[in-house]
């Protein structure tokens, strides 16, 4: 047998199967990604409880069999969201492996923290802040959305205590406040209802926003 002519014959169907296999990943993204859009959309505009799956199936273009394999059902789908919110990619990114908390850490000033701190959260509001709404409406009458909320918010205060000993490790911070005390006062100005009250109810602009957090966290935290 001549391996000369195997090896010629098999190398194409080696990287056909390999272009097909790129192609379908690319479209289980895109359907991915069609799902969520359209789930987000109709989430924020009618709410959790009058949405269904079978609405954002044809709203995507997908059937719902689709969703449920690709995402799952309508808990795991406002779960998908709030996390891709969150970390501004298709999937999920835990807190310490976030860029801005590597800039965060790196820095060796608690102001520059705190800057960095402030840009990060005004671009996360711009995509979370419509998601949480609906999932603070959702929590109140389903009990997967409202753990779901109640494990958001915990880790949201698990990640500032880690911020506020970052911020202690400068040595910057007011001797009269406690980690947990900083931790606190930042959980509660990073919140979506915070951005909440002063962007979308007050009209203020992302960088009024960004401002003010790194104005009010300074004056607040560091020593004078």
């Amino acid at each position: 047998m001549n391996l000369c002519k195997v090896a010629a014959v098999s190398e194409p169907v080696k990287s056909r199967r390999g272009y097909d296999t790129t192609k379908r990943a690319e479209q289980a993204a895109a359907t991915r990604r069609a799902i969520l859009d359209s789930a987000r959309q109709l989430f924020v505009h009618y709410g959790y409880a009058k949405t269904t799956v079978e609405q954002i199936a044809a709203e995507a273009g997908v059937a719902v069999d689709t969703i449920y394999a690709s995402v799952g059902r309508k808990p795991a789908l406002l779960r998908e969201l709030v996390e891709t919110a969150i970390s501004g990619r298709d999937h999920p990114i835990p807190a310490r492996q976030r860029e801005y908390v590597l800039q965060m850490r790196a820095a060796v000033d608690a102001k520059v923290s705190i800057e960095i701190y402030a840009a990060a959260i005004t671009e996360i509001q711009q995509r979370m802040a419509p998601v949480f709404r609906a999932l603070r409406d959702a929590a109140v009458s389903d009990d997967s959305c409202a753990a779901l909320w109640r494990e958001i918010s915990e880790r949201r205060a698990r990640n500032m205590r880690d911020f506020a000993a970052g911020l202690r490790s400068t040595g910057q911070l007011r001797l009269d406040l406690s980690d947990q005390q900083v931790a606190d006062i930042i959980w509660s100005m990073n919140a979506a209802e915070y951005w909440d009250l002063l962007v979308i109810q007050r009209g203020w602009t992302p960088e009024q926003f960004r401002i003010w957090l790194i104005d009010a966290w300074t004056r607040l935290l560091l020593a004078n």
